[in-house]
C-alpha cells in the first residue's frame, strides 16, 4: 500500500517473532508486572516508553506476553489512562515545535508544507477518536488549544 503523503511505497518492516507465552528466563509473575506498569504509569511516564523501561531495565521482553493484557489496558483497568491518547499528544508536540520553528523561519517553505500534513494527521486522528468516544464531541483542533494541551 503506498503511504499517505508521498507516493512512494514503504518498505516492510521488522515484525517481533511469535510466542504464545514469555520465555522461562523472565523473573516476573503477570501480578508483578501489573505492579511495575502501574508504578511506571504514577511517574507520568506514556506506555511507550513504560514498554521500553520494562524491555531495557527488567528484561521482560512483553508486557502482553506476561500478563495477557496491552499496557493500555493494564492502564485502564487501573483507571490511568491519559485525557488525550498518546498518538495525539505526540502529533500535537510535533506540530507546536513546527510552529515554534516557523516564527523565526518564516521562508521555510518545506517545513510549512510539512506543518500542513501534520495537521491534517491530528484532524484526522482527532476525528477517529471522537467517534471512537475517547475524546469529547466537541474537541477541535486549533494551534491555541494543542500550545495549552502541550505545555
Amino acid at each position: 500500500m503506498a503511504r499517505m503523503h508521498s507516493r512512494r511505497r514503504g518498505k516492510s518492516g521488522s515484525h517481533k517473532p511469535y510466542m504464545e507465552s514469555q520465555p522461562e528466563w523472565v523473573e516476573f509473575d503477570s501480578n508483578q508486572v501489573e505492579e511495575r506498569v502501574v508504578k511506571l504509569a504514577k511517574e507520568g511516564k506514556a506506555t511507550a516508553e513504560i514498554g521500553i523501561i520494562l524491555r531495557d531495565q527488567y528484561g521482560i521482553p512483553s508486557a502482553k506476553q506476561s500478563t495477557k493484557k496491552k499496557i493500555l489496558e493494564i492502564l485502564e483497568g487501573n483507571k490511568l489512562t491519559p485525557k488525550i491518547p498518546e498518538d495525539l499528544m505526540n502529533l500535537l508536540k510535533k506540530a507546536m515545535n513546527l510552529r515554534e520553528h516557523l516564527s523565526t523561519n518564516k521562508k521555510d517553505l518545506h517545513n510549512q508544507r510539512a506543518l500542513r500534513l501534520i495537521e491534517a494527521k491530528v484532524k484526522r486522528l482527532a476525528k477517529y477518536y471522537v467517534n471512537e468516544k475517547k475524546l469529547p464531541e466537541s474537541w477541535k483542533y486549533t494551534p491555541e488549544r494543542a500550545k495549552l494541551l502541550v505545555g
